[in-house]
């Protein structure tokens, strides 16, 4: 089964992601903001990060710096999802090794697309 942390500041975005991906038989996990994000990706592995931009204690692009520095976590797929959407804000995720992104609002077959897609590879 594969593993997916969700980690976004707003709880009612993560129980929509929660809520359309749980249907999909993926193993989820939800961090609060950046700093509990990047503790759970210490311990533990996932499949897929999902994260959002604008986070308390730690922005998205800082948690995925800090993950490219963590030994067998350097390859870890992330995905982006953020209203956040200009391309100056896409070009920074990649800069930070975030190799997915998609906008909010989103709609959830697409989400279920992406994410069987980045899984896939």
């Amino acid at each position: 089964m594969k593993r997916i942390l969700i980690a976004d500041d707003e709880e009612v975005l993560r129980m929509l992601i929660v809520d359309t991906l749980e249907e999909e038989g993926y193993e989820l996990e939800e961090a609060e903001d950046g700093n509990e994000a990047f503790q759970k990706v210490q311990n533990d592995d996932y499949d897929l990060l999902i994260l959002d931009y604008m986070m308390p204690g730690m922005t998205g692009i800082e948690v995925a710096e800090k993950i490219k520095d963590l030994q067998g976590k350097e390859n870890m797929k992330i995905m982006m999802l953020t209203a956040k959407n200009q391309q100056k804000d896409v070009d920074a995720s990649k800069a930070a090794g975030i190799q997915y992104y998609m906008a909010k609002p989103f709609s959830p077959l697409q989400l279920i697309e992406l994410v069987e897609d980045i899984l896939d590879a």
